[in-house]
């Protein structure tokens, strides 16, 4: 029995491996092949590894483009919106959990109504009132409306809820205020919520692409997921190469992220699925 049940773990593991791998091919696929040139990758499109190495793609993504205004951008935009996001998701979440008030529940269960809601349904009246606002084509566009999340608040009042009332009963006791009582007691407490949540809201961020195709014009405002049209139309319609090694550079920082923050990660996984 005990060798049977060997065998099953072991194949089960080796199928698991296999998918994995099937996974990982496109990744490798589209980076080797930013090492081609634009003729090789029409002709043999399907051969993963060059036959004529060439750094010319990535010559042309940073000589012939503004790449490091959009990687600014990029870079302006998701610190701003993480930063917010946790400023925000951990004030509210820990007022809704400690703090009793008239219309507590309904305005929380308005916050959650709110994650529903897809953003294609009000992207014209968000349009408008940006518009209206003269935010338009500026970052202030994706920064703003993005500074506080539904599912950020949701996670930490649901994290706050399990710290014991007694620590920040303590603190009104000794005569801290209410700052002092969330910047000392709570965000310490909050740390392993706030690190899941900067991931999540990192990466949503990063890849934002449908809000940045409505709110940005000039093509030095453009982010990176959105300025990687700039190679599919017009003049660099035919310009493969190009793209694929704008796509491996724009996939860079989240791999570093993910690779410097994976046991986080998991974790936030597991403390949202959970709460």
């Amino acid at each position: 029995m005990k060798a049977k049940s060997g065998v099953f773990k072991f194949l089960f593991i080796l199928t698991g491996a296999f998918f994995l791998s099937m996974m990982l091919v496109p990744y490798f696929w589209m980076l080797f092949n930013t090492f081609k040139k634009t003729q090789e990758l029409v002709r043999n499109p399907y051969r993963i590894l060059p036959i004529n190495w060439t750094m010319a793609n990535y010559g042309t993504v940073f000589k012939r483009t503004p790449f490091f205004d959009w990687f600014r951008n990029s870079v302006v935009v998701t610190a701003s919106v993480t930063c917010l996001v946790l400023f925000t998701s951990s004030l509210a979440g820990f007022v809704f959990a400690k703090y009793k008030f008239p219309g507590r529940t309904v305005l929380f269960w308005v916050i959650l109504g709110s994650m529903m809601v897809p953003f294609q349904t009000i992207m014209i009246p968000h349009f408008l009132v940006i518009n209206q606002l003269g935010l338009y084509n500026t970052l202030f566009a994706l920064i703003v409306p993005a500074a506080v999340s539904g599912f950020g608040i949701f996670l930490c009042r649901q994290f706050c809820e399990g710290i014991p009332d007694s620590l920040w009963e303590a603190a009104l006791i000794d005569g801290a205020s209410d700052i002092s009582i969330y910047c000392n007691v709570m965000l310490p407490l909050l740390r392993p919520c706030l690190a899941a949540l900067a991931i999540f809201t990192f990466l949503g961020s990063w890849n934002e692409y449908l809000q940045a195709l409505i709110m940005l014009e000039n093509v030095k405002n453009m982010t990176l997921p959105i300025a990687l049209s700039y190679f599919t139309s017009g003049a660099h319609s035919v310009d493969i190469g190009a793209c694929l090694a704008a796509s491996a550079l724009i996939m860079l920082p989240v791999t570093i992220v993910f690779l410097l923050f994976q046991k986080q990660f998991i974790k936030g996984a597991a403390i949202s699925g959970m709460k």
